[in-house]
């Protein structure tokens, strides 16, 4: 599968996939369709990469001109893959870090230490069964996520399609979006 950057800076780059490992890179057509929803509120935005694979949605966002990213993920393969992937697109220079962390406790960290993003990105593991442990809902069950968002921001998150998602907190379902098997879920802070 090849994974390129759609647009901006480094548009058209292709990246780096982590060798040896079960990532699932957004889909382009996925990637060009969040990006045009989210259209100039990446222009200078702070940016948070969570799960970050390959760092696309990070490297993307980057790209079109956002201020900072920070990349998260708990696996060293994917994190050398990310730092090769910001060098090969001219983008390493920026204000960006890339983080080895479980995404979970990267966010409760965060929360009481930190600026908040204005753009959170998460694509965390599909379940495989129904019983198994479910990244993206502990993720918005946890109260540290909205704390990390800024009042205005965006959190985006990929669900295998069919995988439900309750709005939890403080954080309500703007937009839902299907593209095959995955769905996009644009979610914000209050019920406006």
């Amino acid at each position: 599968m090849a994974v390129r950057i759609i647009s901006g800076r480094a548009g058209g780059l292709q990246l780096r996939l982590p060798k040896g490992t079960d990532v699932r890179p957004t889909m382009d057509r996925v990637k060009s369709a969040i990006f045009s929803i989210l259209g100039e509120r990446v222009i200078n935005a702070r940016v948070l990469d969570l799960f970050a694979g390959t760092g696309a949605l990070g490297i993307e966002a980057l790209s079109r001109g956002a201020a900072s990213v920070v990349f998260v993920d708990s696996d060293s393969r994917v994190v050398t893959t990310i730092q090769a992937n910001l060098s090969h697109a001219g983008l390493d220079e920026h204000a960006t870090s890339v983080v080895r962390a479980d995404a979970l406790h990267f966010i409760q960290r965060h929360a009481c230490c930190s600026e908040p993003f204005d753009i959170i990105f998460a694509d965390p593991p599909y379940t495989q069964k129904r019983d198994d442990f479910d990244p993206g809902l502990e993720l918005i069950r946890n109260p540290a996520l909205a704390a990390s968002l800024n009042l205005n921001g965006f959190f985006i998150l990929e669900r295998r399609t069919g995988e439900p998602l309750p709005s939890v907190g403080s954080l309500q379902i703007r937009d839902c979006r299907k593209y095959g098997r995955t769905t996009v879920f644009f979610l914000s802070h209050g019920s406006g």
